[in-house]
């Protein structure tokens, strides 16, 4: 396909259109006019055509690209996603099991680590989901999937972003996101896209009574709140990864320098997700109908993304935070001090391990054994005493301190 359909004032959108393009011309081949008309125009008993490679001859038209091998873009998004979300899944359980280790093995670190521990299973659980929805986009749009794709899309993806936009105000200190209030901001947060999706699905369906169907302009105005959310993260990721680089510190050990990889890697993660969400914007909006492709390639530019910043999500923040955190909490867990073997160096001193009634100190003794300033009988002092003792102060002796006579005070400066 020629490039011949970029107007001069349609340049602009080149750079974005380009990073699509490739990858959709090569993975949407079966989407020519003819692969159009035979998956049209099924058997009558709903079956999927005779041309189709890789499918039964009983299956259902609307998963046609669950095993077209004409349709590459299917198989390969459909591979990509199901090991994503079975990645995801397993380091979700390799933290729980490692939490629950230390906490067995750690009383004091239980407060602790239960608000970050909390947090990185929601931020998992909804990687996770972003990958198991691709699914439902590699599937046609049906009464069925319609539902799926306008509420967890948006919800998904708002609890991904909940998460970070939480942790980014944990790090830069608020008091708010210390501790469980991590986990509990983040719900927050994630609550308002399920009311706003949830809302969208009742006025639709429930009160209007309409069929399940959305509009690709329709689809990116339900994702406002969403891309809030990830501007607000990613300005305060900036901010925090500005503060660890250029603040002044005495502390250069391995805590400074996970802290700074810490805020990079998090920076980059929210970075690449805001240029996979103007990508798909973009191109669903206005990049499709210009190459006059907008009904073939709305749900595969729409798995493509869900995939790529479900990877992103997965490999930017997910892997790295649980490396961190576990490397963090196996350093810090605290170690029983044990004083097997132990001896004091005074230990063979007679006498110094018996009960002390007071009158062993020799900085105190009592008006009813002597009088104030001199000693009856031979006390045992303690080797760490000084030899300084309280004595009566004798009127005779001059106890002064000398200071320095000058000779011509009147005068000094006569000699000059």
């Amino acid at each position: 396909m020629s490039m011949a359909f970029l107007s001069e004032k349609h340049k602009s959108l080149f750079p974005l259109l380009l990073l699509l393009y490739v990858p959709l011309t090569c993975l949407c081949q079966s989407t020519n006019s003819s692969s159009i008309n035979a998956t049209s125009s099924p058997s009558s008993n709903g079956t999927a055509p005779k041309s189709v490679h890789g499918c039964g001859r009983g299956l259902n038209p609307i998963y046609r690209y669950l095993c077209d091998r004409r349709a590459a873009w299917g198989i390969i998004l459909e591979t990509l996603a199901s090991s994503g979300f079975l990645f995801s899944m397993g380091l979700l359980l390799g933290m729980l099991f490692w939490s629950l280790w230390i906490c067995v093995s750690s009383r004091n670190q239980r407060s602790s680590i239960g608000g970050t521990v909390a947090c990185m299973s929601l931020f998992l659980l909804a990687t996770a989901g972003i990958f198991a929805i691709t699914f439902s986009f590699i599937i046609r749009l049906t009464p069925q999937t319609c539902p799926t794709r306008i509420f967890l899309f948006s919800v998904l993806f708002s609890l991904a972003f909940s998460c970070l936009l939480a942790r980014c105000l944990a790090l830069l200190g608020f008091a708010a996101a210390r501790g469980w209030g991590e986990p509990a901001l983040a719900l927050g947060l994630f609550m308002v896209q399920v009311i706003i999706s949830t809302q969208w699905l009742i006025l639709v369906l429930v009160r209007d009574k309409k069929p399940c169907a959305y509009s690709p302009e329709e689809f990116a105005m339900l994702q406002i709140y969403v891309l809030i959310l990830l501007a607000i993260s990613l300005i305060l990721s900036l901010h925090y990864l500005c503060r660890s680089c250029f603040t002044y510190s005495y502390s250069y050990g391995a805590k400074y320098q996970q802290s700074r990889a810490q805020a990079t890697l998090l920076f980059l993660t929210l970075l690449l997700s805001a240029c996979i969400w103007v990508v798909w914007i973009t191109m669903l909006v206005r990049g499709n109908p210009e190459v006059d492709r907008r009904p073939q390639w709305n749900d595969p530019v729409l798995s493509i993304a869900l995939v790529t910043n479900g990877w992103v999500l997965l490999m930017g923040y997910g892997l790295s935070q649980i490396a961190f955190f576990c490397r963090g909490e196996a350093k810090s867990k605290d170690i029983p001090l044990s004083f097997a073997g132990w001896t004091s160096p005074s230990a063979d001193i007679p006498g110094l391990a018996s009960p002390k009634e007071g009158k062993e100190n020799g900085s105190f003794e009592s008006e009813s054994d002597s009088r104030r300033g001199r000693r009856t009988e031979q006390s045992l002092r303690s080797p760490y005493e000084s030899g300084f003792s309280v004595t009566d102060i004798d009127p005779d002796k001059d106890y002064t301190i000398p200071r320095p006579q000058t000779t011509n005070y009147l005068e000094p400066y006569d000699e000059y």
